[in-house]
């Protein structure tokens, strides 16, 4: 059994900064492809950034040069740094794990940008 674990979620004030962490434990075997997606209610769930286990990334246009995600594979962990945050960023946050041919979510976290 696969877990992912979200943390560091939380209330901040607009253009404050947070750091997701998302450790996945459990039966790991390699783990490819790493992401944070986000979700409000009412909406589906979009994509944030993701990364590949060399280290390659691509995040959605709105979080260019906010958001820098990033991975260590010895802990098998993602982490998201957001800075500069918005209003709009507020959403639950899920990380995502590749292994084989199957994909993994976490329980999410919720991040909340408000003054």
């Amino acid at each position: 059994q696969v877990q992912l674990v979200e943390s560091g979620g939380g209330l901040v004030q607009p253009g404050g900064s947070l750091r997701l962490s998302c450790a996945v434990s459990g039966s790991i075997f390699r783990i490819w492809n790493m992401g944070w997606y986000r979700q409000t209610p009412g909406k589906q769930r979009d994509l944030v950034a993701t990364i590949t286990r060399e280290g390659s990334t691509n995040y959605a246009d709105s979080m260019k040069g906010r958001f820098t995600i990033s991975r260590d594979n010895a802990k098998n962990t993602v982490y998201l740094q957001m800075n500069s945050l918005k209003p709009e960023d507020t959403a639950v946050y899920y990380c995502y794990a590749e292994m084989g041919s199957r994909g993994y979510w976490g329980q999410g976290t919720q991040v909340t940008v408000s003054s």
